[in-house]
């Protein structure tokens, strides 16, 4: 079943929902959409009801409100997590990890997060380089967006990205392309700062041990900053865990959460 909020600043938020349990809203990456979570889905819904968004411009959530911020995007999660009734698990992924830290801020319908990897550059370094970005703003097909993000972003090698074109979620992700280059604006400049110590929730950062060294470093200084927060390797997995060892990652979000 799907449905859909307003957030503040009158962009309309769809999700998808599924299960029955308490709630878990879950946040997709750049470059995706809620159907990335379609290897776990299944596993989560036993325990959980879902609400699987479709973060602001792509899928269910089109109808955008214009000037972009990050800021907006927590606003987004807090109006589901609120919609949902609260007493919120927030499961993140990546950028979609760094909206539910804003969340977290602007809600008290989270009762705790799992962010997996939220990015941001090693100091003085870059996620990508300014040609990488130059690139993604001149092609003129998305899928040569993705394919650059997901090569020199993510250091996915070639065969690995053939072997995601041919999965179901290829043609979202695809979709999804052009919203790619301004989330990595953001993502370049962010500063993990004192406002992760207002967060009071329970917080667990997932990393993977074949991860880029600089989303490995990014999840350690979220959990140095925010008290109590701690870090759980995804043992032999890079940055999508949920995708090449669902078995373990859904283990560890229960592990989070033991009923």
């Amino acid at each position: 079943m799907t449905a859909s909020v307003t957030s503040p600043d009158g962009t309309v938020i769809g999700f998808e929902t599924t299960g029955d349990g308490p709630p878990m809203v879950l946040v997709h990456g750049t470059g995706a959409d809620h159907t990335r979570w379609s290897a776990v889905k299944d596993r989560l819904a036993r325990r959980y009801r879902l609400y699987l968004v479709d973060r602001r411009g792509r899928g269910l959530s089109r109808a955008e409100a214009p000037g972009y911020a990050i800021r907006r995007e927590g606003e987004d999660i807090a109006a589901v997590a609120e919609a949902a009734g609260g007493d919120v698990y927030l499961l993140a992924h990546s950028y979609g990890a760094l909206c539910a830290l804003e969340a977290v801020r602007a809600t008290k319908a989270v009762r705790r997060l799992v962010a997996y990897e939220p990015p941001r550059p090693e100091p003085g370094g870059a996620v990508v380089g300014p040609d990488a970005r130059s690139r993604m703003r001149a092609a003129e097909d998305p899928e040569e967006i993705l394919e650059i993000f997901l090569q020199e972003a993510l250091r996915l090698p070639p065969a690995d990205v053939e072997a995601m074109r041919g999965t179901p979620v290829w043609r979202a992700r695809v979709a999804a392309a052009p919203t790619i280059p301004r989330e990595l604006d953001v993502v370049e400049n962010m500063v993990f700062d004192d406002r992760l110590g207002e967060i009071a929730v329970p917080v667990r950062l997932f990393a993977g041990t074949e991860s880029p060294g600089y989303l490995r470093l990014a999840a350690q200084a979220v959990a140095d900053r925010i008290p109590g927060a701690d870090v759980v390797p995804m043992r032999g997995q890079a940055h999508q865990a949920m995708d090449f060892d669902p078995d373990q990652f859904t283990e560890a979000v229960f592990a989070f959460d033991p009923a």
